[in-house]
This record gives C-alpha cells, sequence and structure tokens, in this order.
C-alpha cells in the first residue's frame, strides 16, 4: 500500500528520533559511576595536583567521583596503554601532556598510536619554563651565551630530568634552533638535576618556572629567558628566547583524553565542564598557583594543538638522535 507523502515523512522522522534522543539521554546519564583519572606520575607533584584539583570540580559539576589512580613508569607508557586499553565509556580518563608526544616520538615499538589510540577532550594548563645558568657562567644574556657556546662547542653542560623529558627537549629545540652544541646530562628526575645546576656542577638547564622562580628571586639561578612566545608576568625584565632565536616557543601542557571512539557527546560535556572550571577564578587561581596558564577550547582545538606538538616535538627527537634509555 502505498502511504501519502506525509504520513511517509512523519514515519521517517519519527524512526529517526530515538537514535538523537537516546545519545542526549546517555550523555545526561553520565557518569552512572565513579571515574578514574589515570595519571603517569606520582602523587604530590604539580601534573598530580593538577589532575586533583581538576577532579574535584568534575566531581562536584557531574555527581559523581572522579577518582584519580597514579600510574608510574616509562615515561607515561603505562598509564596510557592501561586507557587505552580502556572501555570506551569516559569512565576511565587519562592525563595526556608533553611526555605523551615526546614518547610517541622516541619509541617506534609501542603498542598503540598515541595520536590514533587517545582522543583529546580538554586542555587544561601550559606550563612554561626557564634557560637558567649557574650565577658563575660568564654569560649574561642569550646572545652572549650563544656566541660562548660557539666558541667552546661540546663544553657547556645541560642539565635535564632524563633523556626525553620536556626539560631536555627543550634544551635540544634550542640547540636545533640556535645552532649551537652542548652535552647532555640527564639525571634520573628534575630535582636532582636542579641540585647539580645550584651546586655549579652543570651550567644550565631548561626549567618549569614553578620550579626555579624561587631559587631565581634568591639569586641562586640567573634566568636568561623565558621559552614562551612572549615574556611573562611573573619575570617581567626576562626576555622571551624567541626574541633572540626567532619562532623559538617550548611550553610543557597537561590536559586530558580519553579512549578512541569514546562517544562524542560524553567528550563534549566532559569539555564543557572542564571549560567552566577554567573560567572559574578560583580554581584557575590554584592552576596558577602551579605555575600553569590555563588551556581552554574545544575538544577539536585541543586536538589540533596536540597534533601540532607531536610534529614539533617529533622533529626535535630526529635532529637531536634521542633513543630510549
Amino acid at each position: 500500500m502505498k502511504l501519502p507523502r506525509r504520513q511517509f515523512l512523519h514515519l521517517v522522522v519519527g524512526a529517526a528520533v530515538p537514535p538523537v534522543v537516546s545519545r542526549v539521554a546517555s550523555a545526561q546519564a553520565y557518569p552512572s559511576r565513579p571515574v578514574r583519572i589515570v595519571v603517569p606520575f606520582a602523587a604530590g607533584g604539580g601534573a598530580d595536583i593538577a589532575a586533583r584539583v581538576v577532579g574535584q570540580w568534575l566531581s562536584e559539576r557531574l555527581g559523581q567521583p572522579f577518582v584519580i589512580e597514579n600510574r608510574t613508569g616509562a615515561a607515561g607508557i603505562l598509564a596510557t596503554e592501561a586507557v587505552v586499553r580502556a572501555p570506551a565509556d569516559g569512565h576511565t580518563l587519562l592525563q595526556v601532556g608533553t611526555y605523551n608526544v615526546i614518547s610517541a616520538a622516541i619509541y617506534d615499538k609501542l603498542s598503540f598510536d598515541f595520536v590514533h589510540d587517545i582522543a583529546p577532550v580538554a586542555g587544561i594548563y601550559r606550563l612554561p619554563g626557564v634557560m637558567e645558568v649557574h650565577p658563575s657562567f660568564p654569560a649574561k644574556s642569550v646572545p652572549e651565551f650563544i656566541a660562548y657556546a660557539k666558541a667552546n662547542p661540546g663544553k657547556i653542560n645541560m642539565a635535564s630530568g632524563g633523556t626525553g623529558g620536556f626539560s631536555h627537549a627543550f634544551g635540544e629545540l634550542f640547540k636545533m634552533m640556535a645552532g649551537v652544541d652542548m652535552t647532555h646530562v640527564p639525571y634520573r628526575g628534575v630535582a636532582p638535576a636542579l641540585a647539580d645546576l645550584l651546586g655549579g656542577q652543570v651550567q644550565v638547564m631548561f626549567d618549569t618556572l614553578a620550579q626555579s622562580i624561587e631559587y631565581i628571586k634568591a639569586g641562586r639561578l640567573r634566568p636568561l629567558a623565558v621559552t614562551t612566545a612572549r615574556r611573562l608576568d611573573a619575570l617581567p625584565d626576562i626576555p622571551a628566547l624567541g626574541e633572540f632565536v626567532p619562532g623559538y616557543e617550548a611550553i610543557a601542557f597537561q590536559g586530558i583524553g580519553a579512549p578512541r571512539n569514546t562517544r562524542p557527546e560524553i567528550i563534549d560535556r566532559l569539555n564543557r565542564e572542564m571549560n567552566a572550571g577554567l573560567a572559574d577564578p578560583s580554581l584557575g587561581r590554584r592552576l596558577a598557583e602551579l605555575g600553569g596558564m590555563v588551556l581552554p577550547g574545544s575538544p577539536a582545538e585541543f586536538k589540533q594543538f596536540v597534533a601540532e606538538e607531536a610534529q614539533k616535538w617529533a622533529r626535535v627527537v630526529k635532529f637531536a638522535g634521542i633513543k630510549p634509555e
């Protein structure tokens, strides 16, 4: 029997409505149980604290506990692998960061593809760095440092918190763009590297501003430049590295990701709530206390940001020939 056109269209539209209603209801019902945020670092550090600040906000907004699970080891690989293998239902999330994109470039035999297998949800903050030297070092500016490094190739010891870490990568980016040769001295963590810089055993380090600013204020370290594109309010008299090395910018970042195939409506809801938190003065102030600058934006914008960071650090890893330890 041939149906009248109006009745036919009514049936077609009616058939299309239930899935849409189902998706909306699913998003509204999320989360239906506690949510894990897997953090690749030990409790008590800046990354862990940031995750707990965001988790508390999401718990209050979404009505379920957001529980922090610290899964350390292998430069974030173990934590990422656990989330990649988790159900894509939004109840297991990953704190993502610069370490993910650097590791993806260093390790070519991982069981996952970070950019492909983790869906970006939202950014949390960007963490500026600072190029700093021991006060006894003769160079008092970036141009003087570059001139000294070129006159003494391989004789400057550059400390880092470990091969492939952000402090190593920031320094290698500087070497690549400034055309200088320095000897990389990796440590088992940023703290011992910073201790040797303070003691004068090494000459230069690219550290996060949050970890070094008190030593800078006390005159125990000399900042030559910040690693952001522009000067920072925290150190207004210290130039940006890009003023001397055009195009240089190196900023660590933190954000939240989810397993690939997590439903878009769940990602969108998490993104909205996280952006509301980043716009909240009290939460923004707590992140600022960690030295971070909030990183708001849509999932698509965060995805693009992560992709650009991955490309940049892949070039640095290739230039420096960084290999797994």
